[in-house]
């Protein structure tokens, strides 16, 4: 049967995206009868621009600055300041997002971002009552309050840890509206995982084969503290993945060190430059560590004061999974990674113990709740505060 879905994402951190497109492309061979569509939030609730043109940046802009120059310091107040504007604009934002739907009518709404879930659930309900609504959380754990899940809301929910999915049966959700994955959202290519001639790669690269090879990733625009990292461990062979900072690419490489150094800038296929790495160094994204986790690498990543609120739990999922090692700041960065490489056999072996096929299972559910809430007002049954 024909049906009309409508992907929600935006591009604040860029993992939303790449969750929105990661799940296009599954469904896009599973159920080929479906349209779907990516949608930019702020396209439908700022359409003029206003923002951009009052300010010069879009909405997401400042946020992938900061986190392109590594402040991140003060995020939680920022986002609590952030979150009281989206409720003070409600009404102005539910009326624009009821306009869109109406005039676009999907047969589902699956959310892929944070903040945004009571005005759109609302405006959905509103002009569609009869179109589900589901939140599928693209971190491994909720922030509350009034980040990923809202209370009183009757909507499905899909959580990719056993944490995550304790969070929103305390917010009230009966089991029947959460559907728990095996993990993050993938792009379907770590799943192929066409080798690499890891041998010839390196001789192109300059690497030495005889020494493991740490991947320093920091989102997709990299961050200053790379800059730190490669003169921490001049003397141990890296890869930097600098994506769209050109920049700091060429920082990176015009950096005099003992080691091999290699410093990359957009990189289409991660998953083959992660089979070229022996271990991962970088912030605690929810997409990058379950990437490298994936592909096989213990990690190393950092919890301090200037870890974003959204993303502490994800250290806590590192330690309780002995995925890697934890640390407070680069200053202990070279004794981790030492530490790491003598045990590197037995972290690998936690590693593989996680099996993350999360792409696949969201498009399952999807299915089975788009088939389940054919017909139905999926408000009629909603969870109490």
């Amino acid at each position: 049967m024909k049906r009309d879905l409508q992907l929600i994402y935006f591009n604040a951190g860029g993992g939303h995206r790449s969750a929105a497109i990661a799940l296009q492309e599954v469904m896009a061979r599973s159920h080929p009868e479906w349209t779907v569509h990516l949608i930019n939030l702020f396209d439908v609730i700022d359409p003029e621009h206003y923002y951009q043109k009052l300010t010069g940046f879009a909405p997401e802009d400042l946020y992938n600055l900061r986190l392109k120059r590594g402040w991140t310091r003060g995020l939680a107040t920022e986002l609590k300041i952030f979150q009281a504007m989206i409720r003070l604009s409600l009404p102005k934002l539910k009326n624009k997002l009821q306009l869109f739907w109406q005039a676009t009518r999907p047969d589902m709404v699956v959310s892929l971002v944070p903040n945004f879930n009571k005005v759109m659930y609302q405006a959905l309900t509103e002009a569609l009552p009869k179109v589900p609504y589901v939140t599928v959380i693209t971190d491994l754990a909720d922030y509350p309050p009034n980040f990923w899940i809202e209370p009183g809301q009757g909507q499905h929910i899909i959580c990719g840890t056993e944490f995550a999915a304790s969070q929103a049966l305390a917010s009230g959700y009966e089991q029947k509206w959460i559907t728990k994955t095996s993990g993050m959202i993938l792009r379907p290519s770590f799943y192929r995982k066409q080798e690499v001639n890891r041998l010839l790669h390196y001789k192109e690269l300059g690497l030495d084969t005889d020494r493991p090879t740490g991947l320093v990733m920091f989102g997709g625009n990299g961050s200053n503290e790379m800059l730190k990292i490669s003169k921490e461990l001049s003397a141990h062979q890296l890869i930097f993945i600098s994506g769209h900072n050109t920049d700091l690419t060429k920082r990176i490489e015009s950096q005099t060190t003992l080691a091999r150094h290699v410093a990359m800038g957009y990189v289409k296929y991660m998953d083959h430059v992660m089979q070229l790495s022996d271990y991962f160094v970088g912030k605690p994204g929810p997409g990058s560590l379950s990437e490298a986790v994936h592909m096989g690498l213990p990690v190393i990543t950092f919890r301090s004061a200037a870890t974003m609120p959204q993303e502490r739990y994800n250290t806590v999922w590192v330690q309780e999974n002995k995925l890697g090692k934890v640390i407070p700041s680069i200053r202990e960065l070279r004794c981790a990674v030492e530490d790491l490489l003598n045990d590197l056999p037995l972290f690998q072996l936690h590693v593989q113990k996680i099996n993350n096929t999360a792409v696949y299972e969201v498009v399952e559910a999807l299915s089975r709740i788009m088939h389940n809430s054919s017909g139905q007002v999926l408000n009629s049954d909603a969870p109490q505060n």
